[in-house]
């Protein structure tokens, strides 16, 4: 069995984009000793509108997080989450695509 390129590409990009969402929702509880949320977006003013580019990169890992959560707690059906980690990946691999191409500008390959 072989793989083509694209698709290792295409699992990289997913890869990154998840290590990268894991990494900065780690970093913003490190510093901040409170977890990231989407509610970042309701505090309204500068600090929601500060808040938008690290969202747009730790999404994935907010949604899995909250999704695992609410499978134990609330007794979610599968099919939702089967359904928001479609969503999650999806997430994923458009700011990993964003994140491996920034990375590739910076050291000019």
């Amino acid at each position: 069995m072989t793989v083509s390129p694209a698709a290792l590409d295409s699992l990289q990009t997913l890869f990154v984009g998840l290590a990268l969402a894991g990494l900065l929702a780690s970093a913003f509880e490190l510093f901040t000793e409170r977890k990231a949320s989407f509610q970042l977006l309701e505090a309204g003013g500068v600090s929601a509108l500060a808040a938008v580019p690290m969202l747009a990169f730790t999404a994935p890992f907010i949604i899995l997080r909250n999704t695992m959560r609410g499978r134990r707690l609330e007794q979610r059906p599968i099919p939702f989450v089967m359904i928001a980690t479609m969503v999650a990946c999806g997430w994923s691999l458009m700011s990993g695509r964003v994140a491996v191409d920034l990375a590739h500008l910076v050291v000019g390959a």
